[in-house]
């Protein structure tokens, strides 16, 4: 009897908590699920919605913190900080990850004419030299905005710092390592710049610039 009543309290601690975590998504259901599991489950299941739950947490306090940038913001239609640096996010892993595998269309896709090309010609000249990289990128450790403008044209830009932890090495036809470590982990800050023009209908922003920090 005592174990069937440590059962249903399990359960009603994971319905809590998922409960919880629907809220902080932003979307709360009508009302708790009720799952049943044993302890083995629920401690699994509570490591990963506790993980889950420090995520959008951190991205909330993205969204509530204030800077000079609020007033650029403001100009910028339909525009929500937390929202544009979760998408920063992916785009940070996409681009990383083409550039690495040299996936033209999907680097021409995410960034202005000018920077595909820098990334074209770094890619051609591996080609040419017969190179090939490979990164892995373990987790974007933190990231934040440093600045944001608009043009007299409408172009708003804006800077984001990114620091993430990767394993970045060059490799030859043969497979041999050029640069690099594969046992070692790097942790990198990044500067980069994303704009679009505030008239367009598209929610698209394009990278613009990449910088490593020395």
């Amino acid at each position: 009897m005592f174990a069937y009543m440590d059962l249903i309290f399990l359960g009603i601690v994971v319905a809590l908590i998922l409960y919880k975590l629907n809220a902080t998504l932003g979307k709360r259901p009508n009302e708790p699920f009720i799952k049943i599991v044993n302890k083995q489950e629920f401690d699994r299941i509570y490591q990963m919605i506790t993980k889950q739950v420090e995520e959008n947490e951190k991205f909330a306090d993205i969204k509530t913190t204030t800077s000079p940038a609020d007033a650029v913001f403001a100009q910028i239609p339909n525009f929500n900080q937390a929202d544009f640096l979760r998408r920063v996010s992916k785009v940070f892993e996409m681009v990383l990850e083409a550039f690495s595998s040299q996936d033209k269309d999907t680097l021409k896709m995410l960034t202005t004419p000018k920077l595909f090309q820098k990334f074209n010609e770094v890619i051609e000249q591996r080609k040419a030299d017969n190179i090939t990289s490979e990164t892995d990128l373990i987790r974007i450790d933190r990231m934040r905005i440093l600045n944001a403008k608009i043009s007299e044209k409408g172009l708003a830009q804006i800077v984001v710092e990114l620091t993430s932890s990767q394993i970045n090495v060059l490799k030859n036809s043969d497979g041999e390592l050029l640069e690099g470590d594969e046992n070692f982990v790097q942790q990198i800050t990044d500067t980069w710049t994303f704009e679009k023009n505030i008239h367009s209908a598209s929610p698209a922003w394009l990278l613009s610039s990449t910088k490593k920090k020395q």
